[in-house]
């Protein structure tokens, strides 16, 4: 076996030290998703009365009225939705990530899953889509037995 000088010790340490560095700067490591907290169905109420965000939730709902798309940034096909108590929700659902939902008309019903962030006007519903990076529970919209995630 070959003995190295203390100055090639010291270059070759240098060395693992630059490489373990690159690669500490490019590559994340694996994390677990961020998942908020998660309601039944009725859940989408008690968030609003106690003014909750980033809460999880099943819901279903009408359509009462279809909005313009966002096309700033992330584009969004956005409408309104009414659950069974009244409710009114604004959908904000990410065209960029996850299908259009095309045949979408006032008076439809839906289920959704995703995350509730609280407004004084009943609050919006976004995140109904996959997370490509996984870092995120996994949202979808169901509509005349299709699924938009």
């Amino acid at each position: 076996m070959m003995k190295l000088s203390r100055q090639q010790q010291r270059f070759l340490l240098l060395i693992a030290f630059i490489i373990v560095g690159y690669f500490a700067s490019h590559f994340e490591p694996e994390q677990a998703q961020t998942i908020p907290s998660t309601v039944d169905t009725n859940g989408v109420d008690s968030a609003f009365s106690q003014q909750l965000s980033d809460v999880q939730v099943h819901v279903s709902g009408t359509v009462i009225k279809l909005l313009a798309d966002d096309n700033t940034g992330h584009r969004h096909q956005k409408f309104i939705l009414q659950t069974a108590s009244g409710l009114t929700l604004l959908v904000a659902h990410n065209i960029d990530l996850a299908p259009r939902i095309s045949t979408l008309s006032q008076g439809d019903d839906l289920t959704l899953y995703g995350e509730y962030e609280w407004n004084a006007k009943g609050g919006i519903l976004h995140w109904t889509h996959h997370d490509p990076a996984g870092r995120h529970v996994d949202g979808w919209i169901e509509h005349h037995g299709k699924r938009y995630q």
